[in-house]
């Protein structure tokens, strides 16, 4: 009941239908399989936790700037905003949300284009092209579809002060986020399905402590088989070798006709957007 009391209501508009969310995605299933759609999220969820950690973020931070990519192209094709910029543009937003402080625009510029160069570059032969312009002109995009519950906040309050939590806990956690779970699920469903895998892993009899619970295990069921099936599809997915050609696949902002530019999500200008 707890998590009745703290999860808000007006953060339930986050939580989509499995259907609804592949319905959004049909613009972006012409260009890529479902399998390659994964496989690019996983791709940017690391490029986020790249730029999180050569910022020196709190995991807290990382797993909001995370959420808010998801939520984004849950709403809007891949080629409505380029997923390159957007990633660097939800740190820098989350960074300011979570209270710790704002990255620099030199700073955040200077991440984005280590990061590509030394993490990526498999995958990122060019340097980051973005600036800050850029940057603050997608936040604005952003910020118009993030009315309304941050739920990084929420998981890790569930993680760190309400469940008995270990590293391994921990981890598991984190890799939710390569999921789409954070739209599908509250918060606390999702901490108590971790904890459940932990527990498994580490062979802790859990089973009365869950029993107790008033939650809906179908629901953290749910959320177990979808963690496993992430490790089972992850460890046979080689990032190196796939990444440039489902880049390359990957829907984008249509090239400026002129130096104008396309017109972004609401009919701005700027070639970094265009009209899904």
């Amino acid at each position: 009941r707890v998590a009745e009391i703290i999860f808000p209501s007006f953060s339930l508009q986050w939580i989509l239908d499995k259907q609804d969310l592949l319905k959004e995605r049909q613009k972006d299933l012409k260009f890529l399989t479902e399998e390659e759609y994964w496989k690019l999220q996983i791709f940017f969820t690391n490029v986020i936790q790249a730029l999180g950690e050569h910022l020196k973020l709190r995991q807290q931070v990382i797993a909001t700037a995370t959420v808010y990519f998801k939520r984004f192209y849950a709403r809007y094709s891949l080629k409505s905003i380029d997923p390159v910029l957007m990633a660097p543009t939800c740190v820098f937003l989350a960074s300011k949300v979570e209270e710790f402080g704002v990255v620099s625009n030199t700073r955040l510029i200077s991440a984005a284009t280590s990061v590509l160069k030394t993490r990526f570059s498999y995958a990122f032969p060019k340097e980051f092209p973005y600036r800050m312009n850029h940057i603050l002109e997608c936040e604005f995009y952003l910020l118009e579809l993030m009315v309304g519950g941050f739920f990084g906040d929420l998981l890790f309050f569930f993680f760190f002060l309400l469940l008995p939590h270990s590293f391994l806990h921990r981890r598991i956690v984190n890799d939710t986020y390569r999921t789409d779970l954070c739209l599908l699920y509250p918060p606390f469903m999702i901490a108590l399905a971790c904890l459940h895998v932990a527990c498994v892993v580490q062979q802790k009899d859990a089973r009365q402590w869950f029993a107790e619970l008033s939650v809906d295990m179908e629901k953290i069921l749910e959320i177990i088989r979808v963690i496993l099936k992430l490790y089972e599809q992850w460890k046979n997915f080689d990032e190196r070798k796939e990444m440039a050609t489902i880049l390359s696949k990957m829907p984008k902002p249509k090239p400026p006709p002129n130096s104008e530019g396309e017109q972004g999500p609401n009919g701005s200008q700027n070639s970094s957007y265009s009209q899904s």
